[in-house]
């Protein structure tokens, strides 16, 4: 019998831009019914690898109701693209032009996503998600104004490609604000791929309300102050 999953595959941590440890992000995930996370550091794996010693340390999958996926945000030459993983690839060592991660991710087991593909305010790979084979699409992204999302669902439909909902929380307070419903056979990675590319899936899109918009802006901030 099939089962329905709250699913954020998008998600960062200190190990790039984002103000909390992995261990925060999934413990935000847990509290918000979120069954199915991904951390998506930007160029690394390192918060994905810190997340598995969390994991396993508290023996959190032994109780069947969560999955981890193991994730990157690669800054490719044309903008970022999702890359998530049935377990660690081994390497942060991800190539940055999409022919070759494409060819990458069929290698090492892995899904490719554009993020926000169309936010020309952050790193959007445009109309390059029409010129390329993906496994699916960012249709809504939580930190992207209306008309990006927009721009995107309109794209995942013309493709007939799946869509996600990703909160792509940099505060842990964010994580699941936005997600997507999985349908499937039980909780493993493997089934949620298998879900993903027969596109048993259906997006959640929420926008934050002021409060977390303003320690999102806030979070922003003080790191830009910081570096």
């Amino acid at each position: 019998m099939p089962i329905k999953v709250k699913a954020d595959l998008h998600t960062h941590t200190i190990y790039s831009d984002g103000k909390g440890e992995p261990r925060d992000v999934i413990i935000n995930a847990l509290d918000k019914g979120i069954r199915a996370l991904a951390i998506t550091d930007h160029d690394t794996f390192k918060g994905s690898l810190k997340a598995l010693e969390f994991i396993r340390d508290n023996d959190l999958l032994s109780r069947g109701d969560f999955v981890f996926i193991v994730g990157n945000e690669v800054r490719t030459l044309n903008g970022d693209v999702l890359v998530l993983c049935s377990e660690y690839p081994g390497t942060d060592n991800v190539p940055k032009s999409i022919p070759e991660l494409l060819d990458w991710v069929a290698e090492n087991n892995c899904v490719a996503v554009p993020a926000h593909p169309y936010d020309v305010l952050r790193h959007g790979i445009g109309d390059r998600v029409r010129r390329y084979k993906w496994h699916a699409i960012e249709v809504f992204n939580a930190g992207a104004l209306p008309v990006f999302n927009w721009r995107a669902a309109k794209a995942a439909r013309e493709l007939g490609l799946p869509g996600l909902a990703n909160s792509d929380a940099h505060v842990p307070d964010l994580v699941g604000i936005a997600h997507t419903v999985f349908e499937v056979d039980d909780l493993t990675v493997e089934s949620v791929f298998k879900a993903l590319l027969n596109n048993r899936v259906m997006t959640i899109a929420h926008y934050p309300g002021p409060k977390l918009i303003i320690r999102r802006l806030s979070w922003s901030i003080k790191r830009r102050i910081r570096y």
